[in-house]
């Protein structure tokens, strides 16, 4: 079985519900009518009757809860909630009221702060920032984690590195130039979500053009400092660095290059030292090598709200429905 396939199963173990405020998407439709049919959530669809009629037409949504923020019931108590969270930052009643009833994601957020739902997918008509920026005012980040990042699941076919194939990258969709303190945490916040998602033990690379010293320059010793506040941090992790990415999952060359480490040989998550790293990684294992590319996925926020490439398909946005709710199994 494969890993999405695992996944789905999970997702159809303990039912959540999840919110696609996207409605505007042909795609978001497609999405759905294979998440209902399949059995992998429930799920809300955010807007009016007649949008969703019209840009829905042709797809078995009817499975699917439908709210139109203009008529539900529960919008006013939203908007309260939404001035109160945010009064301090000068949130009037009035610009509450316009962003419940004109910005989906907002709303779909909302829904997931107030327990009506247990989490959201969006992001394949929305920028990354316009899909975390209601996260972070509304749901803000989880206890005891400094910060939000992200991270793909990789689903490689016929590889037999990693956890048979499967991988963390992190962070390749969100963290410009971490910092090695920022850096450990998201390598700690990808162990965590590997751990979460695959049931299997990480074992964290922290990635780099050198590998034990065999290079000198500012950016070795970034990786080399994070390496070091991420042992500190999580004594018991198999997590080791700086490692080339051949040194980090290749046995052979993990063994040459760093004999003695835990990790070298056989890392299934890859923390990578900066988004331009990360984001090239990604897409050169997705293209090149014909993996399955599930995100960017967030950690770190305090409910399961997960990002969509723009470029993303139906069938994408499907596995990131499921992933999503095996995320929410885990905050319930």
């Amino acid at each position: 079985m494969g890993f999405i396939d695992e996944i789905k199963a999970r997702a159809k173990s303990d039912k959540k519900t999840i919110v696609l405020p996207e409605t505007e998407d042909a795609r978001t439709y497609q999405a759905a009518e294979a998440v209902l049919k399949e059995g992998t959530a429930d799920l809300i669809l955010v807007g009016s009757k007649e949008e969703i009629e019209k840009y829905g037409k042709g797809y078995d949504i009817s499975g699917a809860m439908i709210v139109d923020p203009a008529a539900s019931e529960k919008t006013e108590a939203y908007i309260a909630k939404l001035v109160e969270l945010r009064a301090k930052k000068g949130m009037t009643e009035e610009q509450a009221k316009e962003l419940m009833l004109n910005n989906y994601l907002y709303y779909g957020v909302m829904m997931v702060k107030m327990g009506d739902a247990d989490g959201m997918v969006s992001g394949a008509c929305h920028s990354t920032a316009d899909t975390l920026r209601p996260c972070l005012q509304i749901l803000k980040t989880k206890p005891g984690t400094k910060l939000v990042s992200a991270f793909f699941i990789m689903a490689v076919p016929d590889c037999d590195m990693g956890a048979d194939g499967t991988f963390i990258f992190g962070d390749a969709g969100l963290e410009q130039n971490p910092d090695p303190d920022k850096l450990a945490n998201i390598a700690i916040s990808s162990a965590e979500s590997f751990q979460a998602l695959t049931g299997k033990e990480p074992i964290v690379a922290m990635l780099s053009h050198s590998t034990k010293g065999s290079a000198k320059h500012a950016d070795v010793d970034k990786v080399v400092e994070a390496t070091r506040i991420a042992k500190e941090l999580a004594p018991d992790l198999k997590l080791d660095g700086e490692l080339q990415l051949d040194a980090a999952i290749v046995p052979e060359v993990g063994e040459s290059k760093a004999p003695g480490s835990p990790v070298a040989g056989h890392a299934n998550v890859l923390v990578f030292p900066d988004l331009d790293a990360g984001n090239i990684g990604y897409k050169l294992v997705q293209r090149l090598g014909k993996a399955e590319a599930y995100g960017p996925l967030t950690q770190g926020i305090a409910a399961p709200v997960n990002d969509l490439s723009r470029g993303c398909s139906a069938s994408d946005i499907e596995g990131v429905v499921a992933i999503t709710a095996v995320q929410a199994q885990s905050f319930s």
